[in-house]
C-alpha cells in the first residue's frame, strides 16, 4: 500500500519542525527528534489539526497511542474528535489489572499492557505513535485491541521511516503517516 500523500503548506512546516540528530542513540542512526516540533506551537498544531480533520468523522470512539510519544499525540486528537484517550504502556506501568502483548524487537522482545476494561468489544479505535520504523509496537498495539474485539479502523504516525518496512508487518491495516524521513 502506497504512503498516502497530499499536497498542504502545513506537511513542509511540520517536517522542517522535525530535527534529524545524526548517530543518536549509536552510530548510524539517523534520530527523529520531535521535541523541536514540541516547541514550534504553530507546527504542532498544525500536526494535531490534520489529524483531527482525517479522524473526526470516521465514528471513532478510541485514541489507543503508544508509549511514551504517542501520549503526546493522542490526547488533543481524542479530546477533539469525541473519543476516550487509552494508553498502550511498557509492562508494570499501569496500576490495575492488564492484559499484554508481546512482540519482537531487532533484538529480543517486549511488551506492551492496556488496562482490562479501557475498550468494549465493538469500538472502532485509531492507534497512534509519532514514528513508524520496524512496525512491532503498532502490530503489537493491534493485536492487543484486535484480541479484545476492537476494531482498528487505522494507525497513524508523524513519521514513517520507509526503509525499515514496519508498514508491511501492519497486513492489511492502513496506515496515515505526515512525513517520510526517506
Amino acid at each position: 500500500m502506497a504512503a498516502e500523500r497530499f499536497e498542504d503548506d502545513r506537511i513542509a512546516r511540520i517536517s522542517s519542525a522535525i530535527r534529524v540528530i545524526p548517530d543518536f542513540p549509536k552510530p548510524g542512526i539517523m534520530f527523529q527528534d520531535i521535541t523541536t516540533l514540541l516547541l514550534d506551537p504553530k507546527a504542532f498544531k498544525d500536526t494535531i489539526d490534520l489529524f483531527v480533520e482525517r479522524y473526526k468523522n470516521k465514528e471513532i470512539s478510541v485514541v489507543a497511542g503508544i508509549e511514551a510519544r504517542g501520549f503526546i499525540f493522542g490526547p488533543p486528537i481524542a479530546l477533539a474528535i469525541g473519543a476516550k484517550f487509552v494508553p498502550m504502556r511498557k509492562p508494570k506501568k499501569l496500576p490495575g489489572e492488564v492484559i499484554s502483548e508481546e512482540y519482537s524487537l531487532e533484538y529480543g522482545t517486549d511488551i506492551m499492557e492496556m488496562h482490562v476494561g479501557a475498550v468494549q468489544a465493538g469500538e472502532r479505535a485509531l492507534v497512534i505513535d509519532d514514528l513508524i520504523a520496524t512496525g512491532g509496537t503498532l502490530s503489537a498495539a493491534i493485536r492487543l485491541l484486535e484480541r479484545v474485539e476492537v476494531e482498528v479502523v487505522e494507525c497513524a504516525c508523524v513519521i514513517e521511516l520507509p526503509e525499515l518496512k514496519g508498514r508491511e508487518r501492519l497486513g492489511d491495516k492502513p496506515l496515515f503517516i505526515l512525513v517520510s524521513a526517506a
